[in-house]
């Protein structure tokens, strides 16, 4: 999902949608039709793809047309109010073909329906099913119970569910880059953050079923693997009575483990991971991804802030000081040319000039190559929502986050003009979306990089030299293959 190098929200970038995409054969086989729309994060694409297979073995079909379904899913995100309203437009837009097919099941899956509950079905009445992130095993039966006309919920949250034994449909996939799932859930309990109360607690999964997904990914032509997770670095994984007898296999294995773990299944394997809590990421993990050179050198790391005190109101549970520890940490052992990519919100509660001012210089510091960037959106139910007053106007939220945004335009471009004249490994991913003339991928920094086609094509290696640039992209052409 990630294919620009300034991740500026634009909540229609974040918050897009993909459907999972169908093969003919599937349709024509005669089996019912499933529909499913993503939104949000790419825990949501990953669970999509989840949801396909849990569907696929009750004897469904996917279609990538809602006018074919016989079931839509609409998977869903919380994170802000605005990738909600997204949500309840379409359901606007869905009852209109419902109309016209009365017979086809509507469902919320994912944070919406963990947050909203049965609270859902009072406010949409198109809607037949409700299920949170962790009940999508149960989604067979939830159709079977509102195709008798009943209206169908399953939001439990588990405190072991990691779908490990599932494998995923890898329908919405370029057939080179693939998500694996390693965790789920959030105990950080950051005051303005909904994901803790619709993802439940955090839970890990076992590295040996990582490990499998990931050979197996490979095996069939996948060059790429991301581990996602609500926090990866918090990854922690302990095993049984039954896996210490066997003294091949570890009985505890944190994040920088795993990342080797997967790391030598190929040196043409590459490995990214996202997101990185500040207060987890560990020089153990650095040590690691500069010991592999298939593991990619870029770090999501979220800030949030600049200012130490709006930091604390947050819980982030670091101060600014701290912060700057931890990238100059980075910078030390992977090098200046480590991306590093951070989310941050303007207009938090109570948030003054001045803490705006010491955003602005935390950028300044560190110079992101790119950033996802949103004024506040008080989310009901957070710390944040109960015990805090949303007290900035709008118009000067909106007006530090277009600040916030021009900062982070130029050091995009400053960040992308280091990269030019220089030799980058780059994986093709697949045609430029400009001209089929051109194959486009990305860099070990996460940088997509557009080139002449040749005789290039996906899953290739290439070295690439870069001669221009702009804010989003890196233009050269290839001065060798790998």
């Amino acid at each position: 999902m990630i294919t620009s190098t300034l991740k500026i929200l634009s909540e229609s970038d974040k918050e897009a949608c993909e459907v999972v995409k169908v093969s003919e054969e599937e349709l024509a086989a005669g089996k019912k039709r499933l529909f499913i729309e993503s939104y949000g994060c790419q825990m949501n694409f990953s669970d999509s793809e989840i949801v396909a297979a849990v569907m696929r073995n009750a004897d469904f079909a996917t279609t990538s047309s809602e006018d074919m379904a016989d079931v839509v899913f609409l998977n869903t995100c919380s994170i802000r109010d605005n990738a909600e309203q997204k949500v309840r437009n379409r359901l606007k837009h869905l009852n209109t073909l419902k109309k016209k097919r009365p017979g086809m099941i509507v469902g919320v899956l994912g944070c919406m329906a963990e947050r909203l509950k049965t609270k859902l079905l009072e406010e949409e009445k198109i809607v037949d099913i409700v299920a949170g992130p962790d009940s999508y095993r149960d989604l067979p039966r939830l159709v079977e119970e509102a195709e008798t006309g009943q209206k169908a919920v399953n939001v439990f949250l588990s405190r072991e569910e990691t779908y490990a034994d599932i494998s995923p449909i890898r329908l919405n996939s370029n057939g080179i880059t693939a998500y694996i799932s390693i965790m789920r859930g959030c105990d950080n309990m950051c005051s303005f953050c909904v994901v803790p109360y619709t993802r439940g607690r955090e839970r890990s999964r076992d590295p040996f079923s990582v490990v499998r997904e990931a050979q197996q990914l490979f095996d069939e032509g996948y060059r790429e693997v991301t581990l996602l997770g609500q926090n990866v670095d918090s990854y922690k994984w302990k095993g049984t009575e039954a896996t210490a007898e066997n003294n091949d296999l570890p009985t505890m294995v944190n994040f920088a483990q795993l990342l080797e773990m997967v790391a030598t299944i190929s040196p043409d394997l590459r490995v990214r991971f996202s997101t990185s809590h500040p207060k987890d990421i560990t020089d153990d993990v650095l040590w690691t991804m500069k010991k592999y050179e298939n593991i990619c050198k870029y770090i999501h790391l979220p800030a949030q802030s600049g200012n130490s005190r709006v930091l604390k109101i947050m819980n982030r549970t670091y101060d600014r000081d701290w912060y700057i520890q931890k990238i100059d940490r980075i910078r030390e052992i992977l090098g200046v040319d480590c991306g590093i990519s951070t989310d941050m919100i303007t207009g938090f509660c109570s948030e003054t000039e001045e803490e705006h001012q010491d955003t602005l210089t935390l950028m300044e510091y560190v110079k992101y190559d790119y950033a996802y960037m949103f004024a506040y959106s008080e989310r009901p139910g957070t710390p944040a929502a109960k015990k805090l007053k949303d007290d900035i106007a709008e118009d000067v939220k909106k007006r530090r986050l277009q600040e916030v945004i021009a900062v982070q335009l130029q050091h995009s471009s400053e960040r992308n003009q280091l990269a030019v004249g220089k030799i980058h490994k780059v994986l093709v991913e697949g045609p430029s979306k400009r001209s089929d003339d051109f194959l486009c991928g990305r860099n070990d920094q996460n940088k997509v990089v557009v080139f002449p086609k040749e005789n290039f094509k996906k899953g290739d290696y290439v070295q690439v030299l870069v001669t221009e640039c702009s804010s989003a992209t890196l233009i050269g052409h290839v001065v060798e293959t790998v």
